[in-house]
């Protein structure tokens, strides 16, 4: 069973994280909220091992899309997004790629069928 002290730092990490979302445009804040709440529910019962990987990974993307965001002040603020290396994609499973495609695609606005426009 989880400890309390666990169980309020994850949802402080998933506070924060819809909280950094409010400064994304809003079609993709809308799509990265459903995804954070998706995983966040998904990864509710998984084994501790998993589960620091889990909140690592997850902080990690809180600390870079606050720098992003430039929540220091505008002067601070890079492009949203950030490109994947090679040896990070090798390290994903096949339905993990295929849902970062398919989160690729929703963020482009897209569908399958008009992907090449």
């Amino acid at each position: 069973m989880a400890s309390r002290a666990h169980v309020q730092r994850v949802r402080i990490l998933y506070k924060t994280i819809l909280r950094l979302h409010r400064g994304l445009p809003a079609e993709i804040q809308s799509l990265g909220d459903n995804y954070v709440r998706d995983e966040f529910r998904r990864h509710k019962k998984c084994i501790e091992s998993e589960a620091i990987i889990f909140l690592h990974e997850w902080t990690d993307y809180a600390v870079s899309l606050a720098e992003q965001l430039g929540l220091r002040g505008p002067h601070t603020a890079k492009p949203l997004g950030k490109y994947l290396k090679k040896d990070d994609l090798e390290k994903l499973r096949d339905d993990q790629v295929r849902q970062l495609y398919e989160l690729m695609i929703a963020a482009m606005g897209k569908t399958e069928d008009n992907i090449s426009e």
